[in-house]
């Protein structure tokens, strides 16, 4: 049986990445004064105008508006932003509902954690292809002046009886400076960024496949300046590029006791772990959180069918090896001193940077 699957990134300079990148940069600074610090504060963008909105309940001085313009600087703008702050504390029914005691839940959700055998980063490979184009531009457009951080790729895979079998499509928009043609732009793309990525994979494109670059036209208008951006608006590009299921909520902005985040990275950590010592092929992990209470409600393991041992022994494997109470993830993954800048773009899973990446220990 054939399929084709897709999936997409988008580069920093994306308006939404861009506001995902500014609040993980918020919440790092809040932890390498204040390891404790209860951080949700978000951004928005649009043309000149940064929001900064959210609550905060911490001991560090953060300077937001500061932080904020160095982001947009690195990125690449070369102009002035205004700035309208509102932050405020976190209620303090909720800080007490979740670190009066044991650490519990700041808020109620269910979670997921996908993994799968197909890619050596036990990810989705149409997401892994997408995101290292994306990283590639990332490092090729630094080099130059006339090549700008807006930018997205898209990569349609063929799988046959659930295996990816061939690249069928290849989609790359990036912005630029005035003076190049579409002819030149895809020319230098090609070579510098698409051609050095699929090279890693040749059994995968031998062959013939599409390859797309700049399709509009023109794109010398990016950013904040041709689209609008918030904090959260790319879940599925952060996860599994809409192959594996995701929750409800975003990660961006959030500590380690917002289980959208914290819960999400130990679903994908065990997941991970299921496949990598060969109980299934592929694996899925949900999770349900209440406020206020400190172990999960229920917690499922799905295997497509493609698991190797038992579901019964799979399910004492994670019972044995695992514990999904929020005072252990943040212990267990180390989550509470600053990362999280990093995670913001390319993906917050297939990177061996990442605590919740590591293949565990496991109990014999």
């Amino acid at each position: 049986m054939k399929k084709i699957l897709t999936s997409e990134s988008v580069n920093i300079g994306h308006p939404d990445k861009t506001c995902d990148t500014i609040a993980d940069a918020f919440l790092d600074a809040a932890l390498a004064a204040d390891p404790h610090a209860q951080m949700a504060v978000e951004c928005a963008i649009k043309d000149d105008l940064v929001m900064i909105y959210g609550e905060a309940t911490t001991t560090a001085k953060i300077d937001y508006e500061k932080i904020a313009a160095a982001v947009l600087a690195d990125i690449g703008y070369k102009n002035t932003f205004r700035f309208v702050t509102t932050v405020s504390q976190q209620s303090p029914e909720i800080n007490r509902a979740t670190v009066g005691g044991e650490i519990a839940a700041n808020d109620q959700g269910i979670v997921y954690g996908y993994a799968t055998n197909e890619s050596t980063e036990y990810m989705p490979l149409p997401i892994i292809i997408a995101h290292k184009l994306m990283k590639q531009y990332e490092t090729f457009r630094r080099t130059r002046d006339d090549f700008f951080a807006d930018a997205k790729s898209q990569v349609s895979i063929e799988y046959t009886n659930n295996k990816p079998t061939a690249v069928k499509t290849i989609l790359v928009s990036v912005s630029h400076g005035e003076g190049l043609t579409n002819t030149e732009i895809q020319s230098i793309i090609m070579d510098a960024v698409v051609m050095p990525v699929l090279a890693e994979y040749p059994d995968l494109t031998q062959h013939a496949m599409e390859i797309i670059i700049n399709p509009s036209g023109a794109f010398t208008i990016w950013g904040s300046f041709s689209d609008s951006g918030c904090v959260g608006r790319k879940i599925v590009v952060d996860t599994y590029g809409g192959i594996g299921r995701v929750g409800g909520g975003c990660f961006s902005s959030k500590n380690a006791t917002k289980v959208d985040r914290s819960g999400a990275y130990y679903a994908r950590f065990v997941a991970k772990n299921i496949v990598a010592n060969k109980l299934a092929d592929r694996a899925e992990v949900s999770v349900a959180y209440a406020i206020g209470v400190s172990r999960p409600l229920k917690i499922n393991i799905e295997t497509f069918n493609s698991n190797h041992v038992p579901h019964e022994q799979i399910e004492k494997f994670v019972h044995d090896n695992f514990d999904f109470r929020p005072s252990n993830i943040i212990r267990e993954l180390d989550l509470l001193k600053p990362q999280y800048k990093q995670t913001a773009c390319y993906g917050h899973f297939g990177r061996d940077e990442f605590p919740w990446e590591k293949i565990k220990a496991i109990k014999s």
